[in-house]
């Protein structure tokens, strides 16, 4: 007899009504922030609580996009595929989940259906209030989410929070546009004005700009992560006043670097390769390595480690160094000497002598916002939360 498949939702969405997310009461008082851990050390041995795991693991992973979208949502599940091929792996996932209530129903389906120990819902909006409402009542399941800003005394203790400093490889595509950029135009199409959106736009435009001191990058909002039509719109109107390097961070660049072919001019990637969109014009990239930090989090999982009892970080981050980043292949239209000044700062980069954020730094109003004497490291948690101006050389506000 084959086994009976209820649909996930179907399934879950009258648990929803009476399951006990009023266990908000759980949450702990107090606001203390974490800094950051930079990890990528093996498992090691087995936390205090916790035996290494002696059968298969099996873990879910949500996305908010297609897995074929050229970019968030594909390269969090080229991440999810590699460690499926892992020994004593299993993979659940379910693409293109919005991200209200119903992402509260796939999470509990793959808790109740598949018996998932561990959860990757990995867009924005998941974590507030869906990964704390489900992660409060299913204290025995481990919750992990990209970006999200982990709270001790605050958020449940089986919350994770996991990202990468991509700005560091966005500083690097920032140089090659700055050299490569015929009218010292730069455009770049954005999703919203939040914080670790606007230190991507800063740190591109930081990077043209120290090898192109009169280069400017303008910026649109779309308004959300998935806006093709805004996108294609922001994307044509820049090009009709003069940019001749488009990026984006937004969830899909496809339309993005597909306008930008058709329109004859140069852009630089985000999330995975679209070198393929753009076979003439495409420059480089900042993507992802999400398969080298979801083996790490296996590593963790197989020694017995969980985030509940410390054993894994509630924060982890780490940039280019650490592996959670990486710069796309450069393309046919990058010269020799643009790849090696490139080059160079990214050594920079895999050895920690390169900050992005010394002073003295002005925002696009003239007024310094790091002072000469000041530097903010990649761990400093003021970048990815409360970085709310633009540099000298951008075109457009965080208002806009």
């Amino acid at each position: 007899m084959s086994p009976i498949y209820i649909p996930r939702r179907k399934f879950i969405r009258g648990a929803i009504a009476t399951a006990a997310f009023g266990a908000t009461s759980q949450l702990w008082a107090g606001c203390t922030e974490q800094a950051p851990t930079n990890t990528t050390t093996s498992a090691g041995s087995p936390s205090a609580s916790g035996a290494p795991a002696a059968g298969p693991i099996t873990i879910g992973f949500i996305y908010v996009g297609p897995k074929d979208d050229y970019g968030y949502s594909q390269a969090h599940f080229e991440g999810e595929t590699a460690i499926g091929k892992l020994p004593n792996v299993k993979t659940v996932s379910e693409a293109s989940v919005a991200e209200t209530a119903t992402v509260q129903e796939t999470m509990l389906s793959m808790i109740n259906q598949n018996n998932v120990s561990a959860l990757f819902p990995t867009s924005f909006g998941y974590f507030d209030p869906h990964i704390l409402k489900v992660a409060a009542a299913n204290p025995k399941v481990q919750f992990f989410h990209c970006g999200g800003m982990y709270t001790e005394g605050k958020h449940p203790k089986n919350i994770g929070s996991y990202y990468g400093y991509i700005d560091e490889a966005e500083y690097v595509a920032g140089v090659v546009a700055g050299l490569t950029t015929k009218s010292g135009k730069l455009g770049f199409v954005a999703a919203k004005p939040i914080p670790q959106v606007i230190r991507n736009i800063n740190s591109y435009t930081l990077g043209a700009r120290s090898v192109n001191p009169k280069a400017t990058v303008q910026v649109i909002f779309t308004g959300d992560w998935s806006v093709p039509v805004k996108e294609a719109e922001a994307s044509n109107s820049m090009v009709d006043q003069g940019v001749d390097v488009l990026t984006c961070h937004v969830d899909s660049p496809k339309v993005v670097m597909e306008t930008a072919e058709k329109r004859k001019i140069f852009c630089t990637g985000y999330h995975a390769n679209q070198s393929k969109l753009a076979p003439n014009g495409y420059l480089t990239g900042a993507e992802w390595d999400w398969t080298s930090v979801y083996t790490q989090y296996v590593e963790w999982f197989k020694a017995g480690k969980s985030v509940t009892d410390g054993g894994i970080p509630h924060l982890v981050r780490g940039g280019l160094k650490e592996k959670f980043c990486k710069i796309s292949p450069f393309g046919s239209a990058v010269s020799a000497a643009t790849k090696k000044e490139a080059e160079k700062v990214l050594a920079k980069f895999m050895d920690g002598s390169m900050v992005i954020y010394a002073g003295e730094i002005k925002d696009n109003t003239g007024k310094v916002v790091i002072a000469k004497d000041k530097q903010y490291k990649q761990t400093d948690l003021y970048l990815e939360e409360k970085m709310d101006w633009f540099v000298e050389g951008v075109i457009g506000s965080i208002k806009s």
